[in-house]
C-alpha cells in the first residue's frame, strides 16, 4: 500500500481464471500461476475456477492453502461445488472462487446464485464470495464473481451481485469473470452505477479470452477475442492504473488495477460482522 493508508487507501486488485492452474499448454502448474500473482504487485486478487482436493487433475491439492501459502496472503474461498470425495478418506471434493489479500480478511461469505436448468448448458452452480478486507483503517467490500454462459441467468446474476453489494456503506469492489462482453445488455446496470476500471482508464479492447498461445506442433494459434473479465469499482475510487498481463499460464488472461479510495469515510467506526468460516 502506498501513502498514507488511513486517509487515502490504495490497493492494487487483480482478477484472474486460472482454470485450476491450467495453462494454454494442457499442463497443470500452480507455481506458475503463482509467479504471475507475485509479478503483478496485486494485493487483492479474486480468483476464479480454482480447485480444493477436486480430483487427479489437480493432484488433489487445496490451491486455496497452498496459493496462501506461497504468495504469504490472507484467503477465503468459495465452494461452489462441494461434492463427497472417491475415497472417504479424503477431504470433499471442491472448486469455487478464491479471494486473496495481502491485508486481513475480516468477513467472508458465500452466496451461490440462482440457476436457470436448460438442455444447452451445463448447469453448474455459479457464486460470488463476498469479504470485507480492513485497508488501513478502512474497510473494502469485494465481490469476487463467477458467472454463468446463460443469458438469462446471467441477468439473474448481475441483478443478485448488486443487491449484495448494495447492503452495505464500505467501498466496493466487485470483480470476476462475467462470461459476456462489456456490450451485453445484462451488464447495463453494473456499467450505470459502477466503473468498469478498463473503460475508465480508455482500455475497453483489452481483450482477455482467450490466452495468446501458438502451438508449434499443431499449427493451433490462439489470440485473444473478447473481454469477458472485469474489475468494476466504486465511483469514490480513482483509477490510476489498469492493465491486461500477457501470460499463458490460463486460458484466460490476469487484469489489474490500482485503485486509489478518494472519499474521506469513518469505515473503521461501521461494525463488522462476525468472520464466517471459508
Amino acid at each position: 500500500m502506498h501513502g498514507d493508508a488511513s486517509r487515502t487507501p490504495t490497493v492494487k486488485v487483480m482478477s484472474f481464471n486460472i482454470a485450476h492452474g491450467m495453462g494454454m499448454d494442457g499442463e497443470v502448474d500452480l507455481e506458475r500461476t503463482a509467479q504471475v500473482i507475485e509479478a503483478s504487485g496485486a494485493t487483492i486478487v479474486a480468483l476464479q475456477e480454482v480447485d480444493r482436493h477436486f480430483s487427479n487433475r489437480s493432484s488433489y491439492m487445496d490451491q486455496v492453502e497452498w496459493l496462501s501459502e506461497r504468495l504469504g496472503m490472507y484467503a477465503a474461498f468459495g465452494a461452489n461445488l462441494n461434492q463427497a470425495p472417491d475415497d472417504p478418506e479424503r477431504p470433499n471434493r471442491q472448486y469455487g472462487n478464491a479471494t486473496l489479500s495481502l491485508y486481513p480478511i475480516k468477513y467472508a461469505e458465500n452466496h451461490f446464485l440462482t440457476q436457470v436448468v436448460t438442455d444447452i448448458y451445463n448447469n453448474e452452480q455459479r457464486g460470488v464470495l463476498e469479504t470485507v478486507i480492513e485497508v488501513g483503517g478502512t474497510y473494502l467490500k469485494v465481490l469476487n464473481a463467477h458467472l454463468a454462459l446463460k443469458d438469462e441467468e446471467l441477468e439473474l446474476s448481475v441483478a443478485e451481485i448488486m443487491e449484495i453489494a448494495g447492503k452495505t456503506h464500505f467501498p466496493k469492489i466487485i470483480a470476476g469473470d462475467f462470461n459476456a462482453p462489456p456490450t451485453h445488455r445484462h451488464l447495463a446496470h453494473l456499467h450505470c452505477t459502477m466503473t468498469d476500471v478498463f473503460l475508465k482508464a480508455k482500455r475497453g479492447d483489452a481483450y482477455t479470452y482467450p490466452s495468446p498461445y501458438e502451438n508449434h506442433e499443431t499449427g493451433e494459434s490462439f489470440k485473444p477475442m473478447t473481454r469477458i473479465d472485469y474489475i468494476f469499482a466504486d465511483r469514490g475510487f480513482d483509477v490510476r492504473d489498469a492493465e491486461r498481463i500477457e501470460t499463458a499460464a490460463s486460458d484466460h488472461l490476469p487484469i489489474t488495477a490500482e485503485l486509489v479510495w478518494t472519499q474521506h469515510s469513518d469505515s473503521a467506526a461501521i461494525i463488522v460482522p462476525a468472520a464466517q468460516p471459508s
